[in-house]
């Protein structure tokens, strides 16, 4: 016996929408019109959603296994020939079946897919780069930018009609703001929906079109952007300000990508939440311990050189590090002991006093 279920890659109690959803999704994968496609599988395919999509049919495989010997298209698929898929029942909602063709079949007839139902227009992105200082970068600051870039009309606040007077029914669509067209493909004949473009799917248009964007709704031209860099922030990371792309009439505008460039520091680097620094200390220092003022990126702090410190030690500043939500991380400053190459005489004399000692 057939798994229909197994075929879709569904659980036996699927509903409607996960079965059209799962159907949808194969008969992208394997139609064998797109490159890659396969027949044999489409058909399975097909075979299952037949049977799974009507109640009657769906009822009489979960009980005997069989719905009653007819699988619709199944047995006469050959060459998409005239014993071919029957499509009808997809473009009017029979049998239980209630999906746009052009939701299905869109990518490979180009016909736009589910325009104008579901599917909103979309202004484009736009992409920029940014360079930030490295304290910047760290602590985070506010940019302003200025962009060139269609935004809505601010005259009819991207209406396109001149303010205070009225609309009327687009012809084109009577008011719909979709349009029904008959496709023909090798399928057959079925109808597709696709949004008005003389409306762009409101059902009107403007009596007396806006003297500012000539009915358009937007207008191209230099706009003011505010950016908050958060801190913390990496070199080569990009922040998305949705909404801050282009804008389109009737439409959601597209989004904003700030690419960041950080510059290196002379000293200090990034790991993490942590700063790391380098500091070279004299032996004698070393040795016995010491004091000593280093310029952090928030002004001069004095630090202790403990007694004994070796090359490869960290000194800790807590909280002097990158700003992480409520906390943040710490300053380590990585010691490197200065040995002398040149002795005195009398720094000589000292060091075999030590070595006398076993130090």
């Amino acid at each position: 016996m057939k798994d229909y279920y197994s075929t879709l890659g569904i659980e036996k109690g699927a509903s409607k929408d996960d079965i059209k959803k799962a159907f949808h999704k194969l008969a992208h994968k394997y139609h064998p019109d797109k490159k890659g496609g396969n027949e044999a599988k489409f058909k399975e395919v097909n075979e299952a959603y037949t049977v799974l999509s009507d109640e009657s049919k769906r009822a009489q495989y979960d009980r005997f296994g069989n719905a009653d010997g007819n699988m619709g298209g199944a047995g006469g698929f050959g060459g998409f020939g005239a014993q071919g898929f029957d499509f009808s029942g997809f473009a009017n909602g029979q049998g239980g079946v209630e999906f746009d063709l052009g939701d299905i079949f869109g990518d490979i007839f180009g016909m736009g897919g589910r325009q104008g139902g579901t599917r909103q227009r979309r202004g484009r992105d736009i992409s920029v780069d940014v360079e930030l200082d490295f304290k910047d970068a760290v602590f985070g600051t506010d940019r302003t930018m200025m962009l060139n870039k269609t935004a809505p009309c601010e005259t009819c606040r991207g209406d396109g009609a001149k303010p205070g007077t009225p609309k009327e029914t687009c012809t084109t669509c009577n008011g719909k703001g979709k349009i029904h067209e008959t496709k023909s493909s090798m399928f057959g004949t079925f109808s597709t929906v696709t949004t008005c473009s003389t409306c762009h799917g409101r059902g009107e248009i403007p009596k007396e079109k806006c003297e500012t964007c000539k009915g358009v709704g937007v207008t191209k031209g230099q706009q003011e952007v505010k950016i908050r860099i958060p801190s913390g922030i990496n070199d080569g990371e990009m922040i998305r300000l949705t909404g801050a792309g282009e804008a389109i009439q009737n439409g959601v505008p597209g989004d904003l990508y700030i690419k960041v460039h950080v510059r290196s520091h002379a000293y200090f680097r990034k790991e993490g939440v942590d700063l790391i620094m380098e500091m070279d200390v004299k032996l004698t220092d070393a040795l016995l311990g010491a004091k000593k003022t280093i310029e952090t990126l928030e002004g001069k702090e004095e630090i202790s050189i403990p007694s004994g410190v070796k090359t490869g030690d960290y000194i800790r500043l807590k909280n002097k590090g990158v700003p992480a939500g409520d906390r943040r991380g710490n300053l380590l400053v990585h010691v490197t002991v200065d040995i002398p190459v040149k002795l005195s005489k009398k720094a000589k004399e000292a060091i075999e006093h030590l070595k006398a000692e076993g130090l």
